[in-house]
């Protein structure tokens, strides 16, 4: 069976440096944080209280009443705002498509913690006769991936992905697939999250995950610096247009990329921790070169899952030398983390979105708040200036909980 050919044709994205792609690629280019003072609750009592939380975002905008608004929750509302924008941008004309040959992938790494708070503590304030009919459809993670499809009519393939911090960048590598094998013509995909709850955010401080930098929100998140002490956590939602070749030339679809490659692996060696050879992250990153047809030499820059943490920064500079041998001394490696904060489920979709942008415009975004080498962490990590220059292919890493870890390339659209 012949394979089809998958570009990218269209981007959405709410993210905490903007709310649509012109803003958050505006944002990436220029360095700016979008880490603040924690404002969603009050938390004054936990050990991290900074967050890159979403501002200034109005579900109005995308046609959501308030009525649909009290029946879902935020990372349901981001994906259908950002699907909105990426079907927009895409030009596709769906009153003119077979809709049943175009599907929706949506990947979420917790769903919704806000729901569950509220609800518990109707149960154990009124009593389980007030418990919301709308709790199980609020909370679960499929909901972003069905109300995305019911919202366009979107009949064709549909499914979620939970895969933790991985989730987003498995659910386009999977969308990808789907097109490639010719079970769609079109597929809606990515990763939404917003568990900025006290639940959330007490989980991780209880895990010792989080950035302690409560007195300097923006410079928190520094991937690969040698001071880095955690992640910032975060919210949001990336989700990009994919369609086969074909379907995109013959509406004469304007491309920002071709999707070429997909790697997925397991490190199968614990619940949080990366393994401390870097084999899980190598293997993926070469599985995903070998989907492709490339050489190490042919990648000119690798998003990096680079959140911030002692272990993940160091052991993923480990896999990427590891998989791309002396290559990788030589290739620009960035962390946009450490303008957006960690989106967890979203956090794929939107850097995958970012690697389109540079593709298209020939700038690399930057990972600022470097300050101090790290010897560990050796790589080029174009610090703290975006950097003009001749991009066609990009890796992009997502590493989550559980070993889970996915690599998706994509690379310069040539007729």
């Amino acid at each position: 069976m012949q394979e089809n050919r998958v570009v990218v044709t269209g981007l959405g994205v709410i993210t905490p440096v903007g709310n649509d792609v012109p803003s958050f690629w505006k944002s990436l280019r220029e360095g700016a944080s979008g880490v603040d003072v924690l404002k969603t609750f009050d938390a004054s009592k936990f050990d991290s209280r900074i967050a890159g939380e979403i501002k200034g975002f109005d579900p109005g905008l995308y046609g959501l009443s308030s009525k649909d608004t009290k029946r879902m929750d935020k990372f349901v509302q981001y994906a259908v705002a950002s699907a909105t924008q990426a079907i927009k941008d895409s030009g596709l004309e769906l009153d003119k498509e077979d809709l049943a040959r175009i599907g929706v992938l949506v990947g979420s790494g917790i769903g919704s913690l806000h729901t569950v708070e509220v609800e518990a503590k109707v149960y154990y304030e009124k009593g389980p006769s007030r418990i919301s009919p709308f709790l199980i459809p609020m909370l679960i993670v499929n909901e972003a991936s069905g109300h995305v499809a019911i919202n366009f009519g979107l009949k064709g393939p549909n499914s979620c992905v939970a895969t933790a911090c991985a989730s987003g960048s498995h659910a386009i590598g999977d969308a990808f697939k789907i097109i490639e094998r010719g079970d769609a013509d079109v597929m809606v995909t990515g990763g939404t999250e917003s568990c900025i709850t006290f639940l959330g955010v007490g989980g991780f401080c209880a895990l010792k995950a989080l950035s302690l930098r409560n007195h300097e929100p923006q410079k928190a998140s520094r991937p690969f610096d040698a001071e880095r002490d955690g992640f910032v956590m975060a919210e949001g939602c990336g989700l990009v247009v994919l369609e086969s070749l074909a379907h995109a030339k013959k509406r004469g679809a304007r491309i920002y990329g071709e999707i070429c490659g997909y790697g997925m692996s397991c490190d199968a060696y614990h619940i949080t921790a990366p393994d401390p050879e870097g084999d899980g992250a190598c293997r993926a990153m070469l599985s995903a070169l070998r989907d492709a047809g490339l050489n190490p030499e042919d990648i000119d820059y690798i998003n990096a899952h680079g959140t911030s943490t002692k272990l993940n920064d160091k052991l993923e500079t480990v896999a990427i030398k590891k998989a791309l041998g002396s290559h990788a001394k030589k290739i620009a490696v960035s962390s946009t983390k450490s303008m957006t904060g960690h989106l967890l489920g979203a956090a794929g979709g939107v850097e995958f979105a970012a690697c389109c942008l540079a593709i298209k415009d020939g700038v690399i975004p930057p990972t600022i708040n470097y300050e101090h080498p790290d010897p560990d962490c050796d790589l080029d990590y174009v610090p703290n200036t975006a950097r003009k220059a001749k991009v066609d292919v990009c890796m992009s890493n997502s590493l989550g909980f559980g070993g889970h870890n996915a690599t998706l390339i994509v690379k310069k659209f040539e007729g």
